[in-house]
C-alpha cells in the first residue's frame, strides 16, 4: 500500500524540522500516541493505541531514521506489531521545502505492509482511518506554530499557552500515516 501527500506548515523549514524530531511536540500531535522515545539520534520506539474498523490496539514499534539531510529530508523506517491485531512494515520519504510566506510545504509517500486482522479488514477502511489519522495529526502540528491571539478586554484567563518552536522535519507525517496507521 502506498500513501502520499503534501502539506503546508505555517513556519519556516527550520522550524518544522525541529518540531518533527521532538518527542514532546510529537506525542501531543499523534492521535493515540501513548509514548514516544528518542534512543538515538537515528532510533525511536513509539507506543499507539488505535482502532481501525472493528481492530482496536496497542501497537508497539520501531522507527529508524535513514539518508537525514537536515533540515530537508529523510527515510524513515517503521516496524510495528499490535499482537493479534496484526503487524505494519514500510518505509516513508519525507521532504521539506520553503513556501511562500515563511512557511514550508511537507511531502511525504509512505509506504507499508499489514499483516494480521488488519490485513483481513480490507484497504477501503484502513485507508479511510489513514486519511482521519493524519488530518488529526497535521491540524494539531500546524496548531503549534499558530500565533498567540491577542488578549481581548473581555478575556478573563490567558490565551493557550503554544509550546516552543520544536525539533525536526517530517517525522511526525510518517509515524502517524504510515506506522500508526498501519497502511
Amino acid at each position: 500500500m502506498e500513501m502520499q501527500s503534501t502539506r503546508v506548515i505555517p513556519a519556516a523549514p527550520d522550524a518544522v524540522w525541529q518540531a518533527l524530531n521532538d518527542p514532546d511536540a510529537l506525542r501531543d500531535c499523534i492521535p493515540g500516541c501513548e509514548s514516544l522515545t528518542r534512543e538515538s539520534d537515528s532510533h525511536w520506539n513509539v507506543v499507539v493505541a488505535a482502532r481501525v474498523g472493528p481492530v482496536s490496539a496497542s501497537f508497539k514499534g520501531s522507527i529508524e531514521l535513514a539518508d537525514v539531510v537536515p533540515p530537508s529530508s529523510y527515510t524513515l523506517r517503521f516496524k510495528g506489531q499490535g499482537g493479534a491485531a496484526g503487524f505494519a512494515n514500510g518505509e516513508a520519504k519525507v521532504a521539506l521545502t520553503p513556501a511562500p510566506g515563511g512557511q514550508t510545504t511537507l511531502a511525504y509517500t509512505a509506504k507499508a505492509q499489514v499483516g494480521g486482522k488488519l490485513a483481513q479488514i480490507g484497504s477501503r477502511l484502513i485507508d479511510g482511518a489513514a486519511a482521519k489519522l493524519a488530518d488529526e495529526f497535521f491540524e494539531k502540528f500546524a496548531g503549534r506554530f499558530a500565533p498567540t491571539p491577542a488578549p481581548t478586554a473581555t478575556a478573563h484567563a490567558p490565551g493557550p499557552h503554544l509550546p516552543r518552536w520544536l525539533v525536526a522535519a517530517a517525522l511526525a507525517a510518517i509515524v502517524v500515516t504510515a506506522w500508526l496507521l498501519m497502511r
